[in-house]
């Protein structure tokens, strides 16, 4: 069940009017766990039992906590918790990339094996809600969160559906807080959920859809194109992930939003940013502060050597690029990206060491080279294997590429659309539009988002495309 379908949309409606009709809290957290049980199984009803296994393990490790004062015996709840979540994710993401990279590995060798891979279903969002857990077992652990009491508060936590599937990664400690006292409709700030929603469905249907179909093409044999084709495919792909993800999203937070529940932002106009590093605290932030907490920090992050520093990055990318999927290319990614915060970080401190500055042109410098560091790493993201990625950058300079069917994409106007995509994301990201929103009289606003609404629905991409973040 997509958000842009209409079967959502019916879905939501009773749900939202149930909810809200509801004058017990608990009956509200029961409604909204079956709802989510039921979003859920819409996918796929077998993998329920994960989210559940999970669940129990995870609340019961967080109970015992909470009574367990021996360092030993807490690190060993806390090692279980760890084994049972990443066992699960290792299974069912990891198995077959495992074994057939070993495989290659041992016939790189000289040593002839034949693997034996599973025919495994990859359950949906469970790179999410795996995170998820994770943050509220290692928080009671840190002592850094009280253990949840009720089982029905921490399995909603868990299974929220808005963002269950793919985010933003929710933490422990940012939503049980939420669900202690029944919230009241009239905290609902609905003309910016409406709104949100609105600019969501508007991303994933409007742009990203669009955009997608010249991209699957020209990706799925870049050989067939010349560079001009390329570089329009790998510009276009640039923005239809970010419009996909930032679009669901931008759904999930308002749709949460108005049920009464607030999610963290999971992206800052990114491709504003003036660094890689400023690039991944606008970049589905909810993933990138996660790694920091729970894993960069606790490997030393920057309180240690410069050179241990990098080691910190490079790993938290390597594993990064991995949670994103089972496939070298992810890797190769997430070690680009981590390469290149490594560089920034020796030059800031090397400027910092000279007393020297980067200068009033560090905008319009840093602005291109960030959005091109981004890009080239796109091509990793998107290809399907390390030897397409390579013949795709191989493309870009004008060396392997065809001429032929490079005329079927119309370049002229692709480029106009996407320089006008640059142009609203520009203005969106340096503008106060929700405070000029909050302006607007209600039946001004009620027409102005009607109109909005008709004007969008036309352009709507025909079918429905899944997200393209529900396949990590």
């Amino acid at each position: 069940m997509l958000f842009t379908e209409l079967r959502f949309l019916a879905f939501f409606l009773v749900v939202f009017a149930v909810h809200w009709a509801l004058r017990w809290n608990g009956a509200r957290k029961l409604l909204l766990l079956v709802a989510s049980y039921a979003f859920y199984a819409g996918w796929d009803w077998r993998f329920l039992s994960l989210i559940v296994a999970s669940t129990v393990v995870d609340f019961a490790v967080g109970a015992r906590l909470g009574r367990t004062e021996g360092t030993r015996a807490r690190r060993a709840l806390l090692a279980l918790s760890l084994v049972v979540n990443l066992g699960l994710l290792g299974f069912f993401k990891y198995f077959n990339f495992f074994v057939d990279s070993g495989a290659a590995f041992l016939s790189w060798l000289g040593l002839e094996v034949s693997p034996s891979t599973l025919s495994i279903v990859l359950p949906v969002g469970i790179s999410f809600y795996t995170f998820q857990t994770l943050s509220y077992t290692i928080d009671v652990y840190r002592r850094n969160l009280e253990p949840v009491r009720s089982p029905l508060d921490f399995a909603l936590f868990v299974a929220f559906f808005p963002q269950l599937v793919a985010g933003p990664i929710v933490r422990a400690a940012h939503f049980l807080p939420q669900l202690a006292a029944l919230r009241r409709f009239a905290d609902v700030d609905v003309r910016a959920c409406l709104t949100l929603f609105l600019f969501g469905f508007v991303k994933k249907a409007c742009v990203a859809d669009h955009f997608g179909m010249v991209v699957d093409r020209v990706f799925e044999d870049p050989t067939a194109f010349a560079a001009g084709a390329k570089w329009l495919a790998l510009s276009l792909y640039t923005a239809q992930i970010y419009c996909d993800f930032s679009g669901y999203s931008d759904m999930a937070i308002a749709t949460a939003g108005l049920l009464g529940y607030r999610l963290a932002l999971n992206f800052d106009f990114p491709y504003l940013a003036t660094s890689v590093t400023r690039f991944w605290r606008r970049w589905h932030v909810s993933l990138s502060s996660w790694f920091r907490d729970y894993l960069y920090i606790p490997l030393g992050g920057n309180r240690v050597s410069t050179v241990r520093t990098g080691v910190n990055l490079v790993t938290v990318f390597f594993l990064c690029g991995l949670w994103h999927g089972a496939s070298w290319t992810f890797v190769v990614w997430g070690l680009f990206h981590g390469g290149f915060l490594v560089v920034e970080r020796f030059v800031a401190r090397r400027r910092a060491r000279d007393g020297s500055a980067g200068g009033g042109r560090g905008a319009w410098i840093g602005l291109p080279y960030t959005l091109l560091v981004a890009m080239i790493a796109w091509v990793f993201f998107r290809a399907s294997d390390l030897t397409t990625a390579i013949a795709y950058l191989q493309g870009l300079v004008g060396r392997g590429g065809g001429e032929g069917p490079s005329q079927a994409v119309d370049g002229t106007w692709w480029w106009i659309v996407l320089a006008g995509f640059a142009v609203v994301h520009a203005v969106l990201g340096t503008t106060r539009l929700k405070e000029r929103i909050d302006r607007l009289p209600p039946p001004l606003f009620a027409v102005l988002y009607g109109g909005a609404v008709a004007l969008a629905l036309p352009f709507a991409a025909a079918g429905y495309t899944p997200f393209i973040y529900f396949q990590f």
